[in-house]
């Protein structure tokens, strides 16, 4: 797909590459900073930047590299699948996860960060590849506006979320929808759909899976808070 910094698919591609980069790099940020938490004061911003810095170029080759695997036929397919219980796990209960060791020295500190971040940025690659629809220019523009975004102002980010929960859903879906568009644009699966069904299916596919995720996240959530709170009741 062609497009241009003019074009408002361009834009409106770029806007949901950041969003989801914003939406999936809280957690990462978490890791950052328990990661250089040992350090002293002058040290720990020193770890933090170029351990970012690191996971940064990581994650970039990484998602590179998922865009150009996606052009394979069916993988769009796969990708779009693998996408949707990311979706749905963004909208329940978060469970903190204290398997980060800190390291109390700088260098440890650093290869802390990067393993880290690049275990834990798949679904984040995956997301951004898809969004991209095989646009480069697209990932390394959202890359640059949305990270120092979220190394910034992850606990604003954080507040933003907990306070209205609607972004959350917000992101599911676009989530959600960037799975359908996946799956759409696959070269085989998406043109067999299209001529099957019709090409109504291009935007009725993404929607739906965008209105799944939402609904599928919802009851999930609730769920699993009832079952939650009657294990207290028992305890």
């Amino acid at each position: 797909m062609e497009w241009t910094f003019v074009s408002w698919d361009f834009v409106t591609a770029l806007i949901s590459i950041i969003m989801l980069d914003i939406l999936l790099g809280g957690d990462n940020a978490v890791v950052i900073a328990m990661a250089a938490n040992k350090l002293p004061a002058a040290l720990r911003r020193k770890a933090i930047l170029i351990g970012t810095g690191g996971a940064v170029v990581i994650r970039l080759v990484m998602t590179l590299i998922a865009v150009w695997l996606l052009t394979i036929p069916y993988l769009q397919v796969l990708g779009g699948l693998i996408l949707l219980p990311i979706a749905v796990k963004l909208l329940l209960p978060a469970e903190h996860n204290g398997q980060i060791n800190a390291s109390d020295n700088l260098m440890g500190a650093i290869r802390t960060i990067i393993i880290a971040d690049a275990a834990m940025g798949v679904d984040n690659v995956l997301a951004i590849a898809g969004a991209s629809h095989g646009s480069f220019l697209l990932v390394a523009c959202g890359f640059l506006i949305s990270i120092p975004i979220i190394v910034c102002g992850s606990t604003v980010i954080g507040r933003i979320m907990d306070r209205f929960p609607v972004v959350l859903y917000g992101g599911a879906g676009l989530l959600g929808w960037t799975a359908g568009s996946m799956i759409m644009h696959d070269k085989i699966v998406g043109q067999l759909i299209m001529q099957t069904a019709g090409g109504w299916t291009e935007f009725v596919v993404p929607a739906a899976l965008a209105l799944f995720v939402c609904c599928a996240g919802y009851i999930f959530s609730k769920y699993k808070k009832t079952a939650s709170l009657n294990l207290e009741k028992l305890s």
